[in-house]
């Protein structure tokens, strides 16, 4: 029985493609700056991307960590959203490691932040307040993709009230799929963005940070001191390339696999919310852990939450899309 595993796009495995890319890389010592597929990853995505630099590093863990770092001193803050994996799922690193104190604000529904509930936010000019430094968006924000109308706002805010703008841009390339748009119009707006290549485009480890050169010689520094530099590591690099020139008009397949699934459970009687990306959010309650259970059981792989999300990726078909539906079907049936 073959596995289908909707936990996350991070589970995808590499293509015969991107092994023989990665098989073929030239390599280098990193940490020196010696790796030619390292530099080229780095210096293509800053091109494509409208940045002057770039930063190869394991995880978009450390990617955001080092975002936050390079843009905030110890007692300063950042305003990010309640969900925003910086502040939820990366394990506080940015407070811990970085003595940044985070403000979070609640999410609107579109995954956006009201840039007026931000504004209060902003600390006076005080000693008895941590300085206000950053303000973080995440796009896409549970699968949903913020409006580019949205962004120009909350750049010419920042702007006006001395504030940097990061994008965790984990799923960037799904946001701009999805919008038909190149994913610099997305990215123009912010002073870093970081950028994961092993979601939703496959590669099997790898972040890039973006910004200014000062900024990532910043980051660099950072980078070696929570333990990042690697070394030979234009094999990963290689996939990382592999990705971005084979994998991102692919997206949108994952995109319509994801509608797929939502339309076939919404015929069920399943409560599901709207689906922009590759993410298909649906209510279990407390039917979740019997569900991942019962699911198990035939082959697919699921998460055990009462609003249950799955992920759609390049190792999921549309015939398998309809094999989960079935699944569904018979759990609402037992």
């Amino acid at each position: 029985m073959s596995v289908i595993d909707l936990r996350s796009d991070t589970v995808t495995q590499p293509t015969p493609g991107m092994l023989a890319a990665m098989h073929a890389a030239p390599t280098g010592d990193d940490v020196y700056g010696e790796d030619p597929t390292v530099n080229r990853l780095e210096a293509e995505l800053a091109a494509r991307l409208g940045f002057a630099a770039g930063l190869f590093v394991p995880s978009g863990t450390m990617s955001n960590l080092l975002g936050l770092m390079a843009h905030c001193e110890r007692g300063e803050e950042y305003i990010v959203g309640q969900q925003a994996h910086t502040y939820k799922y990366e394990g506080g690193g940015a407070a811990v490691l970085g003595s940044i104190q985070p403000q979070p604000l609640e999410f609107q529904a579109d995954g956006s932040l009201d840039l007026a509930q931000v504004e209060a936010a902003i600390k006076p000019d005080d000693f008895h307040f941590a300085r206000t430094r950053l303000l973080a968006l995440e796009n896409t924000m549970q699968g949903k993709v913020l409006p580019l109308s949205y962004l120009a706002q909350a750049r010419r805010f920042t702007r006006e009230r001395g504030l940097e703008l990061h994008l965790d841009g984990a799923r960037l390339y799904n946001a701009a799929v999805k919008l038909g748009v190149d994913a610099k119009e997305i990215t123009q707006h912010f002073d870093s963005v970081s950028v994961c290549l092993s979601k939703g485009l496959g590669a099997p480890v790898g972040s890039v940070l973006l910004g200014s050169r000062a900024y990532i010689a910043k980051a660099r520094r950072l980078r070696k001191m929570v333990g990042g530099g690697m070394r030979q590591a234009g094999i990963l690099a290689a996939a990382g390339l592999y990705a971005l020139e084979h994998q991102v008009a692919r997206l949108a397949e994952d995109h319509r696999n994801a509608a797929q699934l939502a339309d076939g459970l919404t015929a069920l009687g399943y409560v599901v919310d709207p689906v922009q990306t590759n993410m298909v959010y649906v209510q279990l309650d407390q039917r979740a852990t019997a569900c991942k259970a019962f699911a198990a059981e035939r082959g697919v792989v699921l998460s055990a939450a009462p609003r249950l999300r799955m992920v759609t990726h390049l190792d999921v078909s549309s015939a398998q899309i309809e094999q989960v539906v079935g699944v569904f079907a018979d759990f609402a049936r037992q």
